[in-house]
């Protein structure tokens, strides 16, 4: 097992607590950055996909995993960037300053959509964000100017300083690009006192509310912060999918978004990405595995649908750490085998239990 010796502040907020965390972590850009010399384009693609959704899912792990609040209208906020970025850069205006004003925008939606927050929590905030999601679907089917209704919006390739981004590698970058200053802004958010009031607020709203916190205002940051970050995912995802519509920004998107936190580890970062991989690998075994199961079976039409409400499910009940906190096991085992107990990752009960007043 390794032992960190920390001597300074600086070295305890480190993003890289040790060596080998430069190693690995070094090793794992130069691998995604030679992927376009090494991947076909349609698994490129995939990867592609996973950036997108690794984006979208720090953003939901910001205000579900670090904040402790409920979304389930989250794709919303990403529809809110997808609709902004079509729109601007199909009237010439660059990508860049586009995509500023599409986080804009989806942080101002945010923010409206978290007023709520500031009276309810839990399942009943879990419902208003819901009916929001329904409301911006219906206004992505209605505005017809802007968004072109339910017969959908093409798409330009993004162009970035005259250059346009049309092949699957330069757009691979682009998403790589963005994907990392996210995490890295993350990562920061995190360790600056209004990260750590974010986690205050979620481990105990009274408790932060006696230490000063503002509950009002962190809420609606977390709100706000999470759906910019939801914005530049949806541009992003606009541009690769060169045609946005409705139904592209439903219940059934929001429901993904949740199966990505959730199964990837709810409170993690690494936990984002782990979803991401899960959401994109997981329709692709299922098709795998349709040609072994019988007719009546791999023919029907909820099938994926079934196979999602399963995972989420088992997860919930077995799992609640996700596939990070499955892997955080795995590696304590291996670190102190034999000396490993079983019950040394069971949930231990709270000491702080003046929510239960209320």
């Amino acid at each position: 097992m390794r032992f960190t010796f920390k001597t300074s502040y600086e070295q305890d907020i480190a993003l890289a607590k040790h060596g080998g965390h430069r190693l690995w972590y070094g090793l794992l850009i130069a691998a995604l950055l030679i992927a376009p010399l090494l991947l076909p384009e349609y698994w490129l693609a995939q990867l592609s996909f996973v950036l997108i959704y690794s984006i979208v899912g720090l953003g939901l792990m910001l205000l579900a995993g670090f904040t402790g609040q409920v979304s389930i209208g989250h794709a919303a906020f990403m529809g809110v960037g997808a609709y902004a970025q079509a729109y601007l850069t199909n009237h010439g205006i660059p990508f860049f300053v586009a995509l500023a004003i599409g986080m804009t925008l989806s942080a101002a939606v945010g923010v409206i959509v978290g007023a709520p927050a500031l009276r309810v929590k839990g399942i009943y905030l879990g419902i208003a964000t819901l009916s929001f999601g329904f409301i911006v679907e219906e206004v992505f089917a209605r505005w017809e100017d802007v968004t072109g209704g339910n017969a959908g919006l093409s798409v330009k390739p993004p162009e970035i300083f005259g250059l346009t981004l049309d092949t699957d590698s330069s757009f691979y970058y682009l998403c790589l690009g963005l994907c990392v200053i996210v995490t890295l802004g993350v990562l920061n958010l995190l360790r600056a006192p209004t990260g750590r009031a974010f986690v205050a607020i979620r481990d105990s709203e009274i408790s932060a509310q006696s230490m000063g916190i503002n509950l009002a205002r962190y809420k609606g940051l977390a709100f706000a912060i999470s759906a910019a970050v939801a914005g530049i995912a949806g541009a992003l995802y606009a541009h690769k999918m060169r045609f946005i519509s409705p139904d592209q920004f439903s219940l059934i998107q929001s429901i993904d978004l949740l199966l990505l936190v959730v199964v990837g580890g709810l409170g993690f970062v690494h936990g984002a990405f782990l979803g991401a991989i899960f959401l994109i690998t997981l329709p692709q075994l299922i098709a795998l595995g349709k040609d072994y199961l019988p007719d009546a079976i791999g023919g029907a039409a909820g099938l994926q649908a079934v196979i999602y409400g399963i995972v989420l499910v088992a997860f919930v009940l077995f799992e609640p750490l996700g596939l990070y906190g499955r892997w955080l096991k795995i590696r304590t085992w291996f670190q102190m085998f034999p000396f490993y107990r079983k019950g040394m990752f069971k949930r231990q009960k709270s000491f702080t239990k003046s929510d239960r007043l209320k």
